[in-house]
């Protein structure tokens, strides 16, 4: 008989362990730690590897899509690319509408995400193999998960 699930008992304000963002952000700082190390002979930041693969993978993107597939907002997206068009790896064009400014890797932009991925591919290997492909599975869908239960506040 499968034992019972009972929800964690959550009323103790003490207990970190149990706190969500707590938890998310012990993992997330210790894993980008990693990417980080692993990424410096590049020269970027695992924040930048994954901006500009999210452009290699979707082409040009209106700011204001890239700051929603990113899950950041705006201003601070804006702050992220301001390195990264100083440095040429991207370009913002205005559209016919001056509102709308589009997003765009640049043929450098190109091959530093290429000089990048064989060191994020070590790391990404690294935690699949640690946590073993199903669990590694598991916790992409449940991460992805709290990232939609948390859009919908």
């Amino acid at each position: 008989m499968a034992k019972k699930q009972t929800k964690p008992k959550t009323d103790d304000p003490l207990n970190m362990a149990l706190c969500s963002c707590a938890t998310v952000r012990k993992a997330a700082r210790i894993v980008t730690q990693m990417y980080e190390t692993a990424l410096q002979p590049t020269g970027l930041k695992a924040g930048q590897v994954t901006l500009l693969a999210v452009l290699s993978k979707q082409g040009n993107m209106p700011l204001t899509a890239l700051a929603d597939a990113l899950v950041m907002d705006r201003t601070t997206l804006t702050r992220n690319l301001k390195p990264m068009l100083r440095d040429g790896f991207v370009r913002i064009d205005t559209e016919k509408d001056q509102r709308v400014r589009k997003v765009g890797l640049t043929a450098k932009g190109t091959r530093k995400i290429e000089e990048a991925y064989p060191l994020w591919a070590e790391v990404q290997s690294q935690l699949v193999d640690g946590l073993g492909v199903e669990r590694w599975s598991g916790l992409i869908v449940d991460l992805n998960a709290a990232v939609d239960v948390a859009r919908e506040d």
